[in-house]
């Protein structure tokens, strides 16, 4: 069997003068964030340092925070003696958030943390969409967790639940269909 050569045109696909080099794809890399999420330890808070750190509060016995995702906005109460119970809107957890990946956005930073049922929750949250709701939600859990003891900054920021995340909708602009959807263009 012979092999004839061409002196035609290389095609499209490959350079002239190049060889022929079967690329291999490059093995996707976890982003750093993923793996340091992974690492967050939970934390040892026992009864009897929440009640410290209680009997150091003067305004009351909750402290509440703000947080904010895309046009949701979100209002935590953290109540020091309680039992886990957490209230969205005047409804339980399970009633307003009935998708659980809502319910588990929302609720990690406790989980990492280990202080799922140490303290009842009480969050007003409006504007939006779901998915953007459980996320400002899971925002001011993270800062109100940091008012509550500053010692949590460290896993609270490696997880990245302290990090608003800025992202919005961009505006329609005048002349497109949307932000950057131009109107089709017809030749003839």
């Amino acid at each position: 069997m012979t092999l004839k050569t061409s002196s035609a045109k290389p095609s499209k696909s490959v350079k002239a003068g190049a060889s022929k080099v079967k690329r291999v794809a490059a093995t996707p890399v976890a982003k750093p964030m993923v793996k340091r999420r992974l690492e967050v330890k939970p934390v040892s808070l026992t009864s009897e340092a929440i009640k410290s750190e209680v009997a150091t509060r003067r305004n009351g016995d909750f402290i509440s925070s703000v947080g904010r995702r895309k046009e949701a906005v979100a209002r935590v109460w953290l109540q020091f003696k309680g039992s886990g119970q957490i209230t969205v809107n005047d409804q339980a957890l399970a009633a307003y958030f009935t998708d659980p990946v809502y319910q588990e956005i929302l609720t990690l930073p406790l989980k990492q943390l280990g202080l799922i049922d140490k303290f009842d929750l009480k969050i007003k949250v409006s504007g939006g969409g779901k998915q953007g709701q459980a996320e400002a939600v899971r925002h001011a859990i993270a800062r109100v967790l940091l008012q509550f003891n500053e010692d949590l900054r460290k896993q609270l920021r490696v997880a990245g639940f302290l990090t608003r995340d800025s992202r919005v909708k961009e505006r329609k602009k005048y002349g497109l269909k949307k932000a950057r959807r131009a109107p089709q263009w017809q030749k003839r």
